[in-house]
């Protein structure tokens, strides 16, 4: 991990999260005041998220790792269990409230840039089950690339690759790819495009969690199981860093 405190470190976690729910909501209102095709308005808020996360990953992963997201803390924390370094349990208890409240204070923000009620329940219900297994694939498929990528030793890839792929995950999962509690939660606050019903806010949280333990099964199926880091190994993610320090 890097040198900055746990209070600097969540500060960027609260700021990243809340700009990627900015960047979401915000193009989402954007998108659809601008055209009346669904297909256009999906294209658009989906090529400002890529940009958007891949600025937040970029600018923020030096100093907290750039989770921006409860799952990948979750993970960082658990894999950081075998290998002996990375993420504690008071990382994550600090980390997971931060983002969240940024993903809340994001699409507030995202309402009152656009003249919207600040806080208005969303009605867009996404409570159907095969919305459900496309929130599995997609945080499984995110998790497999973070993981993986630190294993392979190529974390310099992290923003252009995590970037992309929520961007290519907006299409080809039927759920366009939340992958994210925090953000879930967030996105129940605004009666938008991206909005998500509060009665859907924990189904698709149980859907992320099982992609989750699933995309770490896959990350130790494919690259096998990490070795216990030796003193002074650096890490990201709480594994190894196989590469000379560079992003989360």
């Amino acid at each position: 991990m890097t040198g900055a405190s746990l209070g600097r470190r969540a500060l960027a976690e609260a700021v990243g999260t809340a700009g990627l729910v900015a960047v979401v909501v915000g193009s989402g209102i954007q998108a659809t005041e601008l055209s009346r095709d669904v297909g256009v308005q999906l294209l658009a808020n989906s090529l400002a998220t890529v940009f958007g996360l891949g600025v937040l990953i970029t600018l923020l992963g030096p100093v907290s790792g750039a989770h921006f997201n409860p799952v990948v803390t979750l993970a960082a924390w658990f894999t950081g269990r075998r290998t002996g370094a990375g993420l504690g349990g008071r990382d994550v208890a600090v980390y997971v409230p931060a983002q969240i409240a940024g993903a809340i204070a994001g699409a507030v923000l995202a309402d009152a840039m656009f003249g919207r009620p600040l806080v208005r329940w969303s009605t867009h219900d996404r409570s159907a089950g095969h919305l459900l297994l496309g929130e599995t694939v997609a945080t499984a498929g995110l998790v497999l690339l973070i993981f993986g990528l630190t294993r392979a030793g190529r974390d310099r890839f992290a923003p252009v690759a995590v970037a992309s792929y929520i961007g290519s995950a907006y299409w080809f999962t039927s759920s366009t790819s939340f992958a994210n509690p925090a953000v879930t939660i967030g996105r129940a606050f605004t009666d938008t495009f991206t909005g998500i019903a509060p009665g859907s806010v924990a189904p698709f949280t149980a859907a992320q969690i099982g992609g989750a333990l699933l995309g770490l099964a896959l990350v130790a199926a494919v690259f096998g199981r990490p070795a216990p880091a030796q003193p002074d190994t650096p890490t990201i993610h709480g594994e190894p860093e196989l590469t000379a320090p560079t992003l989360p």
